[in-house]
Formats: structure tokens, sequence, C-alpha cells
């Protein structure tokens, strides 16, 4: 019997033992599954914060997302066909392309108009304008100008589809300031990218549009463009149009051109009412950038300016007596003719290369006006003046 009890004894105590330490796992297992959902809460609760809406992002300082909402459906997709004739050995042949552009709305004299690019609506038939909706019309081209490279356009649509952009003075636009371009890349209709103003006043040579001239006082940015961009507007940090979309170079990595706003309101009101504008105002030569190493070779004081190496006959530079080249030369592979004046100021302001000059009679003159010309003439500075013409 003693044995009996001292047996079912330990058998106890073994099984107390062994029930203890079954309720210490268990109570170990319950603490750490309590310390682990609480772990998942604050998991969870940043990761909710992280989800959760900061405010836009900001680029450059600017906030696309903003910009993009406000002015989105100002932008419009322009469609069509372009006939375009190519001598062949056998003879003329025509050829029919597709044509793919952007737009904007303004409103102008209590009027709804659509404003692109000439290049886009160049030669264009069955053109059509599709809204932000995806509504879209027959358009019409009213009033163009290929030498700053715009158009306006007229469409049937009811005023409801129109939202007109605002614009502000590119007069104000920074070398640095950021900017928005808004268009339709290869038809991807809507796309905004970001950059910011490369350079102002340059001028885009016939290669970028696909005329045999030049567009002065054009914005330069870095925000990236393609095919289908032509006619967007570039836009500021507050929303407004500084300019238009033009170009692209072909083989750059992110370099586009605008017209600016200064120069499409310049122009609004001939093209709205007399299909065109003939105020560009021109010298009449053509002319070279002068360097450090032609400045030495024409015996210029004066490493800046513009040489002039032949003037149109006729023309208002040939009437006003400023004088070409006459001998021929190379430097570094490129041919020059020197001898002639060198342009060094207009009106009391520098000009330091051929943008300049074509920049400040875009923007500060206008044909017929006699403007005073300094130039460099066998070392000596001479003022000319000089009445200007107009295309």
């Amino acid at each position: 019997l003693l044995v009996l009890v001292i047996g079912f004894g330990a058998i106890a105590l073994y099984s107390g033992i062994a029930l203890t330490d079954e309720n210490s796992k268990v109570a170990t297992l319950e603490k750490l599954a309590a310390e682990l959902q609480t772990r998942n809460s604050e998991l969870a609760s940043k990761l909710s914060s992280l989800n959760r809406p900061q405010g836009n992002v900001t680029v450059y300082g600017i906030d696309p997302a903003g910009i993009y909402d406000t002015c989105n459906r100002s932008v419009v997709t322009i469609q069509g066909w372009q006939v375009v004739t190519v001598d062949t050995i056998f003879g003329p042949l025509r050829t029919i392309s597709s044509v793919l552009g952007s737009g904007f709305a303004v409103d102008y004299s209590n009027s709804s108009y659509i404003v692109t690019n000439f290049h886009v609506v160049d030669g264009i038939v069955n053109a059509t304008v599709t809204f932000w909706n995806g509504e879209a019309y027959p358009a019409k081209i009213i009033g163009s100008d290929a030498y700053s490279d715009i158009a306006v356009i007229a469409t049937q649509a009811s005023s409801s589809e129109f939202y007109p952009v605002e614009f502000t003075p590119s007069s104000s636009l920074l070398v640095g300031q950021p900017v928005v371009a808004i268009g339709n890349p290869f038809g991807l209709s809507g796309s905004v990218t970001v950059g910011i103003v490369s350079q102002l006043g340059r001028t885009i040579q016939y290669q970028s549009t696909g005329g045999g001239f030049s567009i002065a006082d054009v914005i330069q940015f870095s925000a990236p463009i393609n095919p289908g961009n032509s006619g967007g507007p570039l836009l500021d940090a507050d929303g407004m149009v500084v300019g238009m979309t033009t170009a692209v170079v072909t083989g750059s990595q992110g370099l586009g051109f605008a017209i600016p706003s200064d120069t499409i309101l310049r122009e609004l009101p001939s093209l709205t009412s007399t299909g065109g504008y003939k105020n560009h105002p021109y010298l009449g030569f053509q002319g070279e950038d002068v360097n450090y190493q032609l400045a030495q070779l024409v015996g210029s004081n004066a490493t800046y300016g513009v040489l002039v190496e032949k003037t149109i006959p006729g023309g208002p530079a040939d009437k006003a007596g400023l004088r070409g080249g006459q001998q021929t030369v190379t430097i570094a592979g490129q041919q020059y003719i020197i001898g002639g004046d060198v342009i060094v100021s207009i009106n009391g302001s520098r000009i330091v290369n051929y943008d300049a000059l074509l920049t400040y009679l875009e923007r500060h003159t206008l044909p017929g006006q006699t403007i005073q010309v300094g130039v460099i003439r066998s070392g000596t500075y001479l003022q000319m003046q000089v009445t200007l013409g107009g295309y």
C-alpha cells in the first residue's frame, strides 16, 4: 500500500509539473502572439500612412498633377491627312500621310478657337479636332503664319467643349524656370512632361519646322517632347500658357522649342481677322556670328556681333549702305565671306549674335520703322540708319 501511495504521489507530482510546463508554454505563446499582433498593427498603421495622400508631389518646385488637372481639358488632338508631291524619275508622285498634332483652346473677342502650329496643319485635308472627352469635329484653318509657326482653327463645337487657357507674358520668363508641356506624343493624348527653360531668344532654322526660313525669338526648354506634341501648350507653375510647343531637334535628348505667348498674343488679332500676319521686320542680309578667330581675321576689335556676308540687292540693308564681304575664307572647316560690316548694336542695344539680332527685331520693331544700326567697318565704328522691310 505504501508503495502504491508513493507511486500515485509520484505520478501526481509528475503530472503537476508537466501541466505547469504546458501552462507556461501556453502563456509564453500567448504573450508572443500578443506582441506579434501589436507589431502587425504598428506596421499596418505605418503602411496606411505611406499610402495616404500627402498632397501632390512636386517636381522642380511645381505641382505637375495640379497643373494637369487644371489644364488638360484645354488640350485637343488634331488629325487629318496631308498630300505631298514628290518628284521622281517617273515624274511627280503624290503620297498621302497621316497628320497628328496638338492644340489648345483660346477665347478671343468673345469667340472660341484652337491654336496650333502652322506645320501641323500645313496642307492638311479632312482635318478634325478631338476634345478631351472624345468628342470630335471637323476643323477649318482660319488663319496662319508660317514664319512664327502659328495657326488658328475654328470648329462647330459648342462653347461647352472649350476650356480656354489663360496666358501670361513670356517676357517674364527666366532661364531655369520650371515649365510643363501637355500634348499628344505618338497619339497618346493628354500626356504631361516637366522640364525647365533652357534658354530664351533662340532661332529655329528651317530644318526644325520643314520650311526654308528661320523662326526668331523661340523658347528652348528641357521637357521631353516627341512627334504629336507640336501645338500643345507650355505652362508655368501657375498653369498659365507661356508658349506653344513647336519642334524637337532630331537626335537630341529632351531638347524642345516653343513659340512665346507674347508672339501668339501679338498675332492673334490679325490671324483671326485677316487670316495672316505681315508684320515681321527684316534687314535683308546673309550673315554669320562673330567669334574671336573671325574677329581677328576681319580686323574687328569686338569679338561679338554679326558679320554681314551678303546684302540682298534692293533690300533695307543694301539701301542703307551696309556692306557685304568680298573674300571667301575657311575657318575650322567652315566658309565665311569676309570684308563686310560687323553689326554690333541696334538702337543702342548690344547684338552678340544672329539670334540676338533676330529676337530684337521681332520683339521691338515693325516694318517701316527706321532703326540705328551700329557697325564696325575696317576697324571703325559707324552708326547707320536703316528703314526695315516687312513680310
